[in-house]
């Protein structure tokens, strides 16, 4: 009798890695680096690379961009990076290699990062330090949300109907209830993000899209990087929607498991 269920395929997962995108590669490389560098005892990576609110001044305003990239251990980083990939490789498909790399350089990083410190560090008046790169999975989940409530608003559980942007909410709450040391308010930072992306409040902090195709001419990427994807090659528009199913014209229109410095939470793997 053969199994319903389906079964682990060593070929179609390497197949799957080998198609992923240039940036997501990137990205889950350097996720890897941090960790094997994070394996000597000379050098403390999570110190060095945490948000740590009172850690912050202005030689290091790099823990902005630091702190998705560092992990506390392999379990940490393994499982954020099986939770990110199928989402930032959904993204990159969508936007392009040079418009990911811009928005998780920049604002996709810095501000849920902001937003912590403001909450844990001036209204809780605490000094938890997080990292990990599920601050980009409930990021990514939660524009993944928005989209799936313009053409399935609801949910049913029993009797009850249940907005579909609340899932990631949701998974916030029971990640920081199974997982020890997760910082919820990360998470929820994040997910805050996530919404204003989708909801294209963030449309402004996107670099225009004549600069990237000029700059993609100039340097020539389609033709010198391998897995590269071009502006003009996203699925479905800049802000467009990647419907499950068929688009609705509503549709078209467009953990972190922070581990800890000290007595820290991470934000959930």
């Amino acid at each position: 009798m053969s199994s319903s269920f389906p079964q682990f395929s060593p070929v179609r997962l390497r197949s799957y890695i080998f198609r992923l995108p240039l940036v997501t590669r990137v990205v889950l490389l350097v996720i890897t680096g941090f960790w094997i560098v994070g394996i000597q005892t000379v050098w403390d990576v999570a110190l060095w690379g945490a948000l740590a609110p009172k850690e912050m001044g202005f030689g290091s305003m790099y823990r902005l961009n630091t702190y998705p990239l560092i992990h506390v251990n392999f379990l940490h980083a393994f499982f954020n990076c099986l939770a990110l990939a199928p989402l930032l490789e959904r993204f990159e498909a969508e936007f392009g290699s040079l418009m990911t790399l811009a928005m998780f350089a920049g604002p996709l990083s810095t501000l849920p990062a902001g937003l912590y410190l403001l909450c844990e560090g001036l209204v809780f008046r605490g000094n938890t330090p997080v990292m990990g790169a599920s601050v980009w999975v409930f990021t990514l989940v939660a524009i993944e949300a928005i989209k799936t409530y313009r053409s399935n608003p609801f949910f049913s559980l029993g009797t009850y109907k249940i907005p579909t942007w609340t899932t990631p909410i949701i998974m916030a709450v029971f990640t920081a209830f199974l997982i020890p040391n997760t910082s919820l308010l990360g998470h929820l930072c994040a997910v805050v993000i996530g919404y204003l992306f989708a909801l294209g409040y963030l449309k402004v902090l996107a670099p225009p899209e004549k600069i990237l195709r000029w700059v993609e001419g100039k340097m020539d990427l389609l033709g010198r990087l391998p897995h590269y994807v071009s502006i003009d090659q996203k699925t479905y528009g800049r802000y467009g929607v990647l419907p499950s199913s068929a688009a609705s014209p509503m549709a078209t229109e467009n953990g972190i498991d922070m581990p800890f410095v000290g007595p820290g939470q991470r934000l959930g793997s």
